[in-house]
């Protein structure tokens, strides 16, 4: 059971992101406070209207638009602010701009809410993620990005389907980049305890690597395709926040792939990836150093360079 104590979040902006990162906590009931911050505030508080009026069919709920004085004291502060990803786009082209825009309201936050954890949820979610970890100066516990959370909801859709399996009964990770370098972990997935390969025999059902590469696409291009139809992807997404929140305010010890700062594991360090991540109260309680196949710690290791590369620009 939850206490009745104050759980306040800020959510950084009210895009399609930050709006219905809202109304999935709205719906959850496990923020008592949600204020909500946007450089264009009558947006803000247009959102704000819109979801104050379905407040009766909720858990009570104190849902405002505020300034970024009036973040203070949260407990959490989600960051969906940013330059949106357009169609053509890849979430590593956002840095510079998003860069700047982080510049601009990260030391604010940690100066008002000095015990928060941060949740980085704008694109490119890790290289952003480490930016904040660095403007902030909290600890790498209590900076964490959603990293891969909803590219694993994703697989398991995907695998679900394929596997004709539920969703919740198949598990797998998809790790690294959240983006276009992202690695499938096939070599530990299970089902019911057994391996792909083998619940696939079982079931008479092709499994190859041919197989495998086309649900890989299909995970990896997923935003890509929903963005070239609608825009934007916010739902899904939204509902992967909600997760992480839960898990932190529950202080679940729930291991979700979000994005924490590596310190030597898979000899990687000082970068932020998607990992499997105890989540707790404090935030990043500790990173699962799953067994990986030689060909996936390799590919992770690619990951990295390329976001290292992408931090050396940004001089951190």
């Amino acid at each position: 059971m939850i206490g009745e104590v104050k759980r306040k979040v800020s959510i950084i902006g009210a895009g399609f992101v930050g709006a219905t990162t809202a109304f999935a906590l709205m719906n959850s009931g496990i923020a008592t406070e949600i204020c909500i911050y946007d450089i264009n505030m009558d947006k803000a508080m247009g959102e704000v209207m819109d979801l104050v009026h379905g407040t009766s069919f909720v858990k009570p709920v104190n849902i405002y638009a505020g300034s970024l004085e009036e973040t203070k004291d949260s407990d959490i502060v989600i960051i969906t602010a940013g330059a949106g990803q357009k169609p053509g786009e890849t979430r590593l082209d956002l840095i510079g701009k998003n860069y700047n825009i982080f510049k601009g309201f990260i030391p604010d936050i940690a100066r008002l809410s000095p015990n928060s954890i941060l949740l980085v949820v704008s694109n490119p979610v890790d290289v952003l993620t480490h930016i904040a970890y660095k403007l902030s100066g909290f600890p790498k516990e209590r900076v964490i990005g959603s990293g891969t959370v909803l590219d694993t909801s994703r697989l398991k859709y995907v695998l679900g389907k394929y596997f004709n399996v539920n969703n919740n009964n198949i598990h797998s990770y998809v790790i690294g980049e959240h983006g276009d370098s992202d690695v499938v972990t096939w070599s530990n997935g299970r089902i019911g305890g057994e391996g792909f390969d083998l619940y696939a025999k079982q079931m008479d059902l092709e499994w190859d690597g041919e197989v495998k590469k086309v649900i890989e696409d299909d995970v990896k291009n997923a935003a890509y395709e929903i963005i070239s139809r609608k825009n934007a992807t916010y739902f899904a997404v939204a509902l992967a926040v909600n997760r992480i929140v839960e898990a932190i305010f529950r202080n679940e010890n729930s291991i979700l792939t979000v994005s924490s700062l590596f310190e030597g594991q898979y000899g990687l360090k000082d970068l932020y990836l998607a990992i499997p991540t105890v989540v707790n109260r404090e935030g990043a309680k500790n990173i699962i150093e799953i067994p990986l196949s030689k060909d996936e710690e390799e590919r992770l290791k690619e990951s990295a360079t390329i976001l290292k590369g992408h931090l050396k620009e940004c001089n951190l």
